[in-house]
């Protein structure tokens, strides 16, 4: 009898197991969706005479040059006293980074990981010190906060505008052939590639035929991708990426290839915010057509992360988790977003 109930128990845990794995899963992305109204809440006169450390994982990254160059204003004319460095996507200068952090009496550390789990213990310890922590998009354990961004929900955004330019342009007797340039390497980036194919499926199912699925995190490696791609199907119109060097390079790709005229239904739809993108989807020249932004331009974001900060030193942010909004960008706003660029 005793070894039927063990099976028993044996056979019941193993249908339960998936969903108690799915359920822990999701409570670790639990949080609230940002609004302008939870920014309102900061009152970044606390930042005054604080010291901040923050480490990102690449000050050479043109994405968040421009984010942290509008982020030292902000700091400047609030009266902080910080430091930001790059760790050049290295865990253990990160660590050492977060060390000095702690041992030079900072009150905030801003992290943007190079690998969570890798931190975990040190920002523990920093917690203990009594510094306050705020992760830059991973759902961390051991910080106060963490600002992300669901990559799941950002990669279906991505997916459904490029699904309604699919819409737009081809049908299922005229299927769109679409490259994805993607970064598999990286679980963030592959949850974006995911809910890109979601996305649009969802929006332009039987319209389009994926033709190929390459790496491409920086500009250049994605315009080899693309050339390459050229060479097998050198009528395919559509790219959809996961960052800013997929729009950057599958853009110089395809300018080559076309010698700068553009067809209307060839796009290049991604993510991120740089001026280069921008720039690339106001120049008909390009065929850039939109991407799925965050708060907006450079000042916008930086604006929004210093309000995190006076948010968590002030104890406000109201849960572990707080996942950022998504903007769409294309030529209807793309000079307003521009103006406020670094």
């Amino acid at each position: 009898m005793k070894k039927v109930v063990v099976a028993l128990f044996c056979m019941v845990m193993i249908m339960i197991m998936p969903v108690m794995l799915y359920a822990a899963e999701t409570s670790k992305t639990e949080g609230i969706n940002v609004s302008p109204e939870f920014y309102a809440q900061a009152d970044l006169s606390v930042l005054k005479g604080k010291k901040l450390g923050i480490t990102i994982q690449s000050l050479q990254n043109t994405y968040w040059a421009g984010v942290m160059k509008a982020l030292d204003e902000i700091l400047t004319a609030n009266g902080a006293k910080f430091t930001i460095v790059g760790c050049e996507d290295n865990s253990a200068r990160q660590i050492g980074q977060i060390e000095n952090f702690v041992s030079s009496m900072c009150d905030f550390i801003m992290i943007h990981p190079s690998d969570a789990a890798a931190i975990e213990d040190v920002c523990a310890e920093a917690r203990r010190e009594g510094v306050k922590i705020m992760c830059w998009d991973d759902p961390m354990e051991n910080t106060d906060v963490n600002w992300i961004l669901n990559n799941i929900d950002l990669g279906k955004a991505i997916g459904q505008l490029t699904g309604e330019f699919i819409n737009e342009h081809y049908s299922p007797e005229k299927k769109a052939q679409v490259m994805v340039i993607g970064y598999p390497q990286t679980k963030v980036l592959l949850e974006r590639e995911e809910g890109i194919r979601r996305g649009m499926e969802e929006t332009a199912g039987g319209k389009y035929d994926i033709i190929a699925s390459q790496a491409g995190l920086d500009a250049n490696t994605a315009q080899t991708a693309v050339e390459t791609i050229l060479q097998r199907y050198p009528d395919f119109r559509v790219v959809v990426g996961v960052c800013a060097g997929a729009m950057i390079g599958a853009d110089e790709a395809l300018q080559i290839h076309t010698g700068g005229k553009i067809p209307d239904d060839m796009a290049v739809i991604t993510t991120d915010v740089t001026k280069q993108q921008l720039d690339h989807i106001a120049d008909p020249s390009y065929p850039a057509r939109g991407l799925i932004g965050f708060e907006g331009s450079d000042e916008d974001t930086a604006m929004a992360a210093a309000k995190m900060f006076a948010l968590t030193i002030q104890g406000k942010t109201g849960a572990h988790n707080i996942f950022r909004g998504f903007t769409r960008i294309n030529t209807d706003n793309v000079e307003v977003i521009k103006a406020g660029m670094k």
